[in-house]
């Protein structure tokens, strides 16, 4: 059985029965209180009642915490309603409301520097209310049980600055939050537009999500206008996504519900750095420079860095070994990341590199130019691999266009 009203096995309908007395002490502060509802937090957990009931817990005091009640009339600072790329905009075929999430034009660096962490957690709640809200209103207005959403993940200009570390784990709270507080309230997840550094991006993300979300997770291929088609009728989908709906007017971007983001200005900076964690630290002697070396297995993986010195500048760049065993001088390698100095002791330094061949990387931090003193250099650095299942769906997806091509030709 599926566990959905109506299609309850005699074992889930005693499990619901007996979740609805557990929790009478709180049900006056869930925003509904119906069988359906209340089936989402016991599907989320297999309906194990301990966990089901332990999970809507925390959940009414992350609703306390948001000030749930007023969270609607919220206003998110400006540089959050200018940049924060994404919106909710038409309705799927049998109802359900489509958000989008612009992924490629989103500025990581310039919205962490100029808003709090609070505020976009809040912010994503308060979008996740009114998804909630608009499932109340469409099953209402169509006589039919409306709970689930379409999320659209547009990839395009997806790069390393995407992969900025405190960016990433940032979004992952953003999804965690997500996952932990509207369960069960995903019908599709559509990837397009995504280019080859998908597959990394997702592996970093992809242990925050719950199986069920990564099974509803599709990505789609150069036919993804007609492929959405499919699901969203063209007058429901802007006319920059393959449909006919714009702005009143004109506007193909329905800017109006979707905002593209872009670089945030300096003007809104209330910070110029991000408080780091660093993983390891080492001395780099007065003239003299230390290597670190990072296999890497197969092309196409990224190396990412963060780093920062104690009282001086630092040079830094990185190189690919050309003979494996021993160490070589910097000349000996290929220098792959170009190798200059850094005002590290101010600002941190951080970067990354698609490293486009297997073979030995070696990060180099070069002293050799400062003859009085020897640099202290904390840092951190790792090796991001796809994720498997999607690049070969990647692999997939590129066959098929090949043989439309030859086809075509």
């Amino acid at each position: 059985m599926s566990g959905h009203v109506g299609d309850l096995s005699a074992k889930q309908e005693a499990a619901l029965a007996k979740f609805r007395e557990n929790i009478q002490d709180i049900l006056s502060c869930l925003p509904a209180q119906d069988d359906y509802y209340l089936l989402k937090w016991l599907r989320a957990r297999c309906f194990d009642l301990q966990k089901s009931e332990a999970m809507l817990r925390k959940h009414v005091q992350v609703r306390k915490y948001m000030d749930s009640d007023h969270i609607k009339e919220w206003k998110a600072p400006e540089v959050i309603q200018k940049y924060m790329a994404g919106g909710t905009c038409g309705f799927d075929r049998e109802g359900c409301p489509v958000r989008y999430e612009i992924i490629g034009t989103l500025d990581p660096k310039g919205v962490l520097f100029s808003a709090s962490k609070q505020d976009l957690l809040r912010n994503k709640f308060q979008d996740c209310e009114f998804l909630r809200e608009i499932c109340d209103n469409q099953t209402k207005k169509l006589g039919k049980r409306i709970e689930t959403i379409v999320m659209i993940y547009d990839f395009e200009g997806l790069g390393l600055k995407h992969l900025w570390k405190p960016a990433i784990d940032v979004y992952i709270e953003l999804l965690g939050m997500f996952e932990d507080n509207f369960p069960e309230c995903l019908k599709h997840l559509f990837v397009i537009k995504a280019p080859k550094l998908f597959p990394i991006a997702y592996n970093l993300v992809k242990h925050i999500l719950s199986e069920d979300t990564r099974n509803k997770l599709i990505i789609l291929g150069a036919n993804w206008k007609e492929d959405l088609q499919k699901y969203i009728d063209p007058s429901e989908i802007p006319m920059i996504y393959g449909g006919t709906l714009t702005d009143p007017d004109g506007n193909p971007k329905c800017e109006s519900k979707i905002c593209f983001g872009g670089d945030v200005p300096p003007k809104y900076y209330v910070r110029d750095q991000l408080k780091q964690q660093y993983e390891h630290s080492i001395m780099v002697n007065r003239g003299s420079s230390q290597q670190l070396e990072y296999e890497i297995l197969f092309p196409s993986c990224v190396l990412r860095w963060q780093f920062m010195s104690d009282g001086a500048d630092i040079g830094f760049g990185v190189y690919l070994k050309t003979k494996v065993g021993s160490r070589q001088h910097a000349g000996e390698m290929t220098e792959v990341y170009h190798n200059q100095r850094y005002n590290a002791h101010l600002v941190p330094e951080d970067g990354s590199l698609t490293c486009p061949d297997a073979g030995i990387y070696v990060l180099r931090f070069d002293n050799t130019y400062s003859y009085l003193h020897a640099k202290k250099i904390s840092y951190t650095v790792e090796v991001l691999l796809p994720d498997k299942k999607s690049e070969e769906k990647f692999q997939e997806l590129d066959g098929q266009t090949q043989k439309m091509e030859n086809h075509h030709a």
